[in-house]
């Protein structure tokens, strides 16, 4: 009886995501000029990852010794998974950098704008992936109009970014008062902007609204998904170092993304790119919204320990998730775990003894010296 109460709930649930009137999203597309890929957010495309590159531009201009080092690092984490990177551009020699630095990029880069509409303007002088603008501080409807202009007349989609710090005072203040949540006050103020765009004759833009609260990134994005048809980059702001970052937005954007709703995302972390990016990977491969690639194992390390696990994770992880192989890698650190715990993976490295043993689908295929480990490993994960 209690299975087929749970049965019940299962389906119930399944039936809820289906008819919750969330709509399905037009396609936007990123990039496409000059060098850089066009991507397709929206419509059956792939849930796309972004992440934001953390340093100042300011030196960069006519340094091509910089520029490369950039584009390496932008190299690096497409390995990883990331689609896209926004770049900050605060002024006009921020702007003239990356201007360069789209120039040498295949990889769509958006250039995030607050306050001077002339920064999107100079921005589009280049093949920029995207413009980023919160027309909530970026002044009055006439520069909001020059940069729509300019973005149809180069074919750059735009973002339309709204977080609970530049709602307009009418819904501030009935936030104020308790008229309405905040997530409804960033819902309604993404459709009032989006409402320019369309009056503007102007499709090609995708909606975030961010705040700090899980719940409230939830509700608003729900809101909004109800009410429009316009892909939506779902992303929790400010959500704080490592550990409180991916929890906050693997809470968030596993329910959204169950229910459908989100077409890239973006984790925002007080940490390295390559842990944005990595997070977000892991995430949609959870939520079963991108498949392949190396899956990895690893086990948390105990008073057992015959391997340094971390030390070998910190070494090999960017690499193993960089390539294109689809298997299960195991890492751990004593027998208990690998080949035990770990004999579903297709390859796994353990310690036992003071050596280093290694295997494949649970049977051990060589045991090495821990120096020569990292050695055997890599000639090992080369035959797959």
């Amino acid at each position: 009886m209690q299975f087929l109460q749970l049965n019940i709930i299962i389906l119930t649930m399944k039936q809820d995501f289906k008819t919750a009137g969330f709509k399905k999203t037009r396609e936007v597309y990123i990039g496409g000029n000059g060098n850089t890929e066009r991507i397709t957010i929206g419509g059956d495309s792939p849930v796309t990852i972004q992440t934001m590159w953390k340093e100042g531009i300011t030196d960069v201009k006519d340094n091509p010794q910089k520029i490369e080092k950039i584009v390496q690092q932008i190299n690096s984490l497409k390995l990883l998974g990331c689609d896209i990177i926004r770049f900050a551009v605060p002024d006009m020699e921020s702007a003239e950098s990356f201007i360069q630095i789209c120039r040498a990029s295949t990889m769509p880069l958006v250039a995030d704008i607050h306050f001077d509409y002339r920064l999107a303007l100079k921005c589009l002088e280049g093949p920029v992936g995207a413009i980023r603008i919160n027309p909530g501080n970026i002044g009055a409807r006439d520069r909001v109009e020059a940069v729509v202009n300019a973005c149809r007349d180069t074919g750059t989609a735009i973002r339309i970014g709204v977080n609970t710090g530049s709602l307009p005072h009418d819904l501030a203040e009935q936030v104020n008062l308790g008229k309405i949540s905040r997530a409804l006050a960033l819902s309604e103020t993404a459709a009032r902007e989006s409402a320019v765009f369309d009056e503007l004759n102007f499709n090609q833009f995708v909606v975030s609204m961010k705040a700090s609260s899980v719940q409230e990134t939830i509700d608003a994005n729900e809101d909004f998904a109800r009410r429009f048809e316009i892909p939506l980059h779902v992303g929790v702001t400010e959500a704080g170092p490592l550990i409180t970052g991916v929890v906050k937005s693997t809470l968030a954007f596993s329910h959204l993304l169950k229910e459908g709703i989100g077409n890239t995302i973006r984790v925002s972390l007080s940490s390295s790119p390559e842990n944005e990016v990595i997070t977000g990977l892991e995430i949609l491969r959870e939520c079963g919204k991108r498949q392949g690639g190396i899956k990895l194992v690893s086990c948390p390390r105990c008073g057992r320990l015959g391997f340094d696990v971390h030390g070998f994770m910190q070494r090999w992880q960017n690499k193993l998730l960089s390539m294109k192989k689809d298997i299960t890698v195991a890492v751990m650190g004593c027998v208990v775990n690998g080949p035990g715990e770990g004999k579903h993976a297709d390859l796994g490295i353990a310690g036992a003894g003071g050596k280093a043993i290694l295997f494949k689908k649970g049977v051990i295929v060589e045991t090495v010296d821990i120096e020569k480990a990292d050695e055997v490993f890599e000639k090992l994960l080369n035959e797959f």
